[in-house]
């Protein structure tokens, strides 16, 4: 074997410096008071401050991070003389910016072992968030948020929809998030700065509905002491949502159809006619061609207000969302309320996978909401959801199979609706699942699904 020599007296006395001043990483080393005794290139990369500024100072007036007040991790290492390890953070640049990093810290000792410091090594995560945000942005459009593939032609057209002047008609049942999208063609259109006005149709009688959409003049009828303006009024310049449109009687589509026609029009007992700058986004539960043939919807105002019509799929059509969507309403009801809740069992996500949720997406958020009342801390569990929730879903489960089996039955029907999307073709199901060709063989397997010989690659790659 070849002999080595020992070169350790041939490395110079500042190699300790060089490696630190190599490293893409930041390090800093504090002394007892904290003040900055060492501070790599990386370190002033990342904070936009120099060593000759940095070394000295005491290291929040550097770092100026959300950690510096009551969590600091150099103090917690030197207190408990425990190592720190990729805690997240973030600091203030030079320049005011806001920087992400996860920071691991060391103690650091003298030829005697006492204690002289600390050390701290920090990583720039602004990268990992921009990618984060990215990946992020391919499930979510304003607080739209899906991965399911029934959802993804619409989010690829809602920018277009957005830039346009047309009208919006939005379809879909109770709770499937109509105003939310409504909401998300606005907030991306050049509106975006002008008001944003919505109206349930359907929760007010007929002549309260007219004066809430045109307004009034003192004077119009009993009671008009002041003058009063509409939504219209109110939404002009932006936009104008109108729900439950299908409600509203025939007399007042005739109006309806007016502004959509002609742009104009007078308040309750006025005289004056009003210019309407206000684009219409109305949405409705019911199929409205069906009122249309029924003579209870006029032909000529469906035909104004359907210009580009958004069919919204119900959740029990959309299931590979409900994970994805839990994450969200814990995460907003984590800020709202201030709690941390962490996630939820895995016994309590099966029973809201084998649910059909006739309320959508709105009875989902009302059961998780249900959950943080009991739910103080750590996962979500099973008592913490609604009683009449638990049972409903477990008793038909107790009659014919176990939750596993009616999970395992949702991911079937699932993944066959899937292979007939794409006529059966293995390689175009498994690249819209994301997932290895070989890998959705195996799931196929698992599952005990049987395919027709032929896959459809002819008709579909």
């Amino acid at each position: 074997m070849k002999q080595y020599k020992d070169i350790s007296n041939k490395i110079p006395n500042n190699s300790m410096a060089i490696i630190l001043e190599s490293i893409s990483d930041g390090v800093f080393t504090v002394d007892k008071n904290w003040r900055i005794t060492s501070f790599n290139r990386a370190a002033e990369e990342i904070t936009d401050i120099s060593k000759k500024d940095a070394i000295g100072v005491y290291c929040c007036e550097v770092f100026r991070s959300n950690m510096c007040n009551d969590e600091c991790a150099l103090r917690q290492t030197i207190e408990t003389g425990k190592p720190i390890v990729n805690k997240l953070a973030f600091i203030i640049n030079a320049k005011g910016k806001r920087i992400p990093i996860s920071v691991s810290t060391a103690l650091l000792r003298d030829d005697t072992g006492q204690v002289v410091g600390g050390a701290e090594t920090f990583r720039d995560l602004s990268l990992v968030e921009e990618l984060r945000r990215e990946l992020k942005a391919q499930f979510q459009i304003g607080d739209i948020i899906s991965q399911s593939p029934a959802m993804k032609q619409f989010f690829d057209i809602l920018p277009q929809i957005s830039a346009s002047e047309s009208s919006v008609l939005i379809q879909g049942e109770t709770g499937t998030g109509k105003e939310l999208t409504a909401k998300a063609i606005h907030n991306l259109s050049y509106r975006k700065n002008k008001p944003f006005i919505a109206l349930n149709c359907g929760a007010l009688p007929d002549n309260l509905l007219e004066s809430e959409l045109f307004g009034y003049k003192t004077g119009a009828f009993t009671g008009a002491t002041m003058d009063k303006p509409g939504r219209f009024a109110l939404a002009e310049g932006g936009t104008l949502f109108l729900d439950e449109i299908g409600e509203v009687s025939k007399a007042l589509q005739v109006r309806l159809l007016r502004v959509l026609q002609e742009k104009t029009y007078e308040p309750l007992g006025g005289t004056k006619t009003i210019h309407a700058n206000v684009r219409i986004i109305a949405a409705t539960n019911r199929d409205l061609s069906d009122l249309v043939k029924l003579k209870k919807f006029r032909q000529d105002l469906f035909y104004r207000i359907n210009v580009v019509k958004i069919e919204l799929p119900s959740l029990r059509k959309r299931k590979e969302d409900i994970p994805l969507l839990i994450d969200h309403f814990i995460k907003r009801f984590n800020r709202f309320q201030s709690k941390s809740i962490t996630g939820i069992c895995q016994e309590a996500m099966s029973l809201l996978l084998a649910h059909d949720y006739p309320g959508n997406i709105r009875e989902l958020e009302n059961i998780i909401e249900h959950a943080f009342v009991l739910c103080h801390k750590g996962d979500i569990l099973l008592n913490h959801l609604p009683d009449d929730f638990v049972t409903d879903i477990k008793r038909p489960l107790s009659e014919s199979s176990t939750i596993t089996e009616s999970i395992r039955a949702v991911e079937i029907q699932g993944l066959l609706d899937i292979l007939k999307r794409n006529n059966y073709n293995r390689l175009a199901t498994a690249r819209e699942l994301g997932i290895h060709k070989t890998t959705l063989f195996r799931k196929l397997k698992k599952l005990g699904i049987k395919l027709p010989e032929t896959d459809g690659r002819s008709s579909r790659q």
